[in-house]
């Protein structure tokens, strides 16, 4: 993806620098602007209405018109980008949401005008109908369902805004989307205006097949809230896809940042970091952002709340490894998941870190005695099948509960390169029917030929979601198998404090190897990862497990070298 947008940038101190977009393209800065004077919005707002009494006094009352607050804010507008030479030439940046029983995709969306002398971004969207597993290309039709933003109080004084990484919270009817965004005002000496990020509220409008999403409210969020972050970031974009409404009402979105590098305004490494509300009030003034923040060179941070006021992220770092981070206060402070989920999955691509944003949620599956908290995710899987073909992304979907860990294939078509993707999983309780579950991918599909011009496919996991179900069941199996190999209470006079049975034995347990052995694979019994007895004819099993029979036999279980 080629997007041109970033978003709020720090005051600049010397006259032209590059700046680094979602896509890492960069473009050339403006020129920094000087420093205004501070006046609170009240202030300002006393002084127009003052200057407008006193107009209206010395003219006598010969002109009266209705007089509307002014703001300092400029206006917003979203228009269709219907237009005669526009087209919509790739898709990114996927997301899904959930509003009452429909599930909408959400995409970042390069356009073109004029044979490509013109490019700009805008949001597309469109309604899930489609009821088949197999992948099904969306937003065909794209101009119809793309949306580009305008700013300025009067015709003449409009300019297009590009709007990039839209990233969004639902609450009840209403869709919350944060995106970054960049508008070239032309005469202006200084661009330091032109960036920032906003917030746009929207709702679902007409009905079915015909429903669609509108983008009504659009405001600035205030640079206030991010002066202590910028003194040692340059700018801030979306991480795209998903944010949170937390248990507490809370919206929390994920944020890339862009370090200064060596104490100046060059970009040094990308943070990832929060940004969330501090009341429900949703007002732009009561938002701050995560004192913590992610290694250098994480990014395409996604985030989900693991459980009651704690917050898990994922990010892609530039070392190849997906590192996983917890926090319990709002980002205030993280600690990586080191043991769990942290640098379990890789992401290289010809040898080099591949940052692709995952799909990453939770889900609460089963009911009764067999309900179970999970969180699943998706993340393309490098491989060739000819020694002098490209290395193509096809993305898996992965099951975890924050100590197992069980791939449970591959989701995308057969041919399909798969960079950045999201989920959606939707309870028989929030269905039209109450009976049918939904597990929901979207993911990029890069077009290939070393063109950058990506679509968009939705496919339905129905068959993974029963390998799901599965999976847990055989975890909930295992479990009562290894319990019973330690004594019950009243066996156990004085258990050793070091003992496995001193504590819930399958606590934290991430596999067991027992009696599932054939042509050298030990299996592991919670579906995780197989060991490998490294030497032939020298194993055999036993009941409960392997017996080694030769001399030199060994097995290597090899947990923290899976790569993907």
């Amino acid at each position: 993806m080629l997007s041109r947008v970033a978003a709020v940038k720090a005051p600049r101190t010397h006259n032209r620098r590059r700046v680094t977009g979602s896509s890492g393209r960069r473009r050339e800065g403006r020129e920094s602007e000087a420093q205004r004077p501070k006046m609170s919005r009240r202030v300002f707002t006393t002084a127009v209405l003052l200057l407008v009494v006193m107009m209206c006094c010395s003219t006598c009352g010969g002109v009266q018109a209705d007089v509307e607050e002014p703001s300092s804010d400029p206006k917003f507008e979203w228009k269709d980008a219907n237009d005669d030479g526009v087209t919509v030439e790739s898709f990114g940046v996927p997301g899904l949401l959930n509003v009452g029983s429909d599930v909408f995709a959400v995409a970042e969306a390069q356009c073109e005008k004029n044979d490509g002398e013109d490019t700009f971004t805008g949001i597309a969207s469109q309604l899930l109908t489609e009821t088949g597993n197999e992948p099904k290309e969306v937003l065909k039709d794209a101009k119809e369902k793309t949306l580009v933003l305008e700013e300025g109080i009067s015709s003449e004084e409009k300019t297009r805004v590009d709007v990039s990484r839209p990233t969004t919270v639902v609450d009840g009817d209403d869709i919350y989307m944060l995106v970054g965004k960049y508008s070239c005002k032309g005469g202006q000496e200084s661009g330091a205006d032109d960036w920032g990020l906003l917030l746009v509220k929207g709702n679902v409008s007409a009905e079915a097949p015909n429903k669609k999403i509108g983008w009504k409210d659009t405001e600035s969020l205030p640079r206030g809230i991010f002066v202590t972050q910028l003194e040692s970031l340059t700018g801030l974009i979306g991480g795209g896809g998903s944010g949170v409404k937390t248990k507490d009402g809370t919206f929390v979105f994920p944020l890339e940042g862009t370090k200064k590098k060596d104490e100046t305004e060059e970009d040094g490494k990308t943070v990832s970091l929060l940004l969330y509300t501090l009341d429900t009030s949703r007002n732009i003034e009561n938002w701050a952002l995560s004192k913590g923040m992610s290694a250098d060179g994480c990014s395409v941070p996604s985030v989900v709340e693991r459980e009651k006021d704690k917050l898990m992220m994922m990010t892609a770092c530039g070392d190849g490894r997906r590192r996983v981070y917890e926090s319990g206060d709002k980002g205030k402070t993280w600690t990586e998941a080191l043991g769990t989920l942290s640098r379990v999955w890789g992401s290289k691509q010809d040898g080099e870190g591949k940052a692709v944003r995952s799909g990453f949620i939770t889900a609460t599956i089963g009911v009764g005695d067999d309900e179970k908290n999970v969180m699943l995710v998706t993340l393309p899987v490098y491989s060739k099948e000819k020694e002098n073909e490209k290395e193509k992304g096809v993305l898996h979907l992965w099951l975890t509960d924050n100590t197992h860990i069980v791939d449970i294939g591959p989701i995308s078509g057969k041919d399909d390169d798969a960079a950045a993707s999201a989920l959606l999983y939707k309870s028989s309780e929030s269905t039209t029917d109450g009976n049918n579950e939904e597990l929901i991918a979207l993911y990029e599909k890069k077009k290939g030929d070393g063109e950058s011009s990506n679509s968009l496919w939705s496919v339905r996991l129905t068959a993974q979601l029963q390998r799901v179900k599965d999976v847990l069941e055989t975890w909930k199996e295992v479990d009562e198998r290894v319990s019973k190999l330690c004594p019950s209470e009243g066996a156990v006079q004085a258990p050793s404090t070091d003992s496995a049975c001193s504590t819930k034995i399958t606590a934290g347990l991430v596999g067991f190897l027992s009696g599932s052995f054939s042509d050298n694979t030990w299996r592991d019994e919670y579906l995780g990862v197989n060991a490998t007895v490294k030497k032939n004819d020298v194993a055999e099993q036993v009941k409960g497990g392997v017996k080694f029979t030769g001399r030199g036999a060994w097995a290597e279980w090899p947990v923290g070298a899976q790569g993907e």
